[in-house]
């Protein structure tokens, strides 16, 4: 069984990337969107990468076709192969599921953050409760992945900052303000001024 593939990243497409093993071999490995983005961000076409794999054989009828999905490291595999475990959710739903920085995942499993699960694609609300029914309590570890803002651009780093200094200034705690900051943008990817990101906030808050 393929646990791990060394080689150069020859293409990197919308769901998975070709490696090229140097030995005649391309292999197509799929990976959950945020895994993509760090790869696009640290890595061009014809470097070196190594990517941990997980192997599965997707079945049609009587036909098998082995799928490859790959990880940077074996905190991210662990975490999906928990994430997989909830009935319902199978490795090409996951690979959909995830895209969302990890720790934001599982910190929202922690916290029964139902809204923030429903918001993973192809979640509905029954699906996120037996995503916590399952897994919270279990996933801790995950949440200190320091990767929280894998998906931030500059604009949302610089109109975050200027969301927190507001959101002290209304006496909000600054652990709870970078919460509801991080939340927002999470939830809401269009969000391009401090004004709508306090506006995403004040949705978040209401009952």
């Amino acid at each position: 069984m393929i646990s791990r593939i060394y080689g150069k990243l020859k293409d990197r497409k919308a769901n998975c990337v070709i490696l090229d093993d140097g030995k005649g071999i391309c292999y197509e490995i799929f990976m959950p969107s945020i895994i993509l983005e760090q790869i696009s961000k640290d890595k061009q076409v014809g470097a070196a990468v190594e990517i941990i794999i997980y192997y599965y054989l997707q079945t049609d009828g009587n036909i098998s076709r082995p799928i490859l999905i790959g990880f940077l490291n074996d905190v991210e595999k662990d975490f999906f192969e928990q994430f997989i475990t909830v009935s319902g959710i199978g490795p090409r739903a996951a690979i959909k599921a995830l895209n969302q920085p990890i720790s934001l995942i599982a910190k929202a499993i922690d916290e029964s953050d139902i809204v923030f699960l429903t918001n993973l694609p192809g979640i509905g609300q029954q699906r996120a409760k037996q995503i916590i029914a399952k897994l919270q309590g279990k996933i801790g570890k995950f949440g200190l992945i320091q990767d929280e803002d894998v998906r931030f651009s500059e604009t949302e780093r610089d109109i975050s900052n200027e969301a927190l200094m507001v959101l002290l200034q209304l006496q909000y705690k600054k652990i709870e303000a970078e919460d509801m900051i991080k939340k927002a943008i999470s939830h809401n990817r269009d969000i391009k001024t401090t004004e709508s990101l306090l506006n995403e906030i004040y949705k978040q808050k209401r009952p």
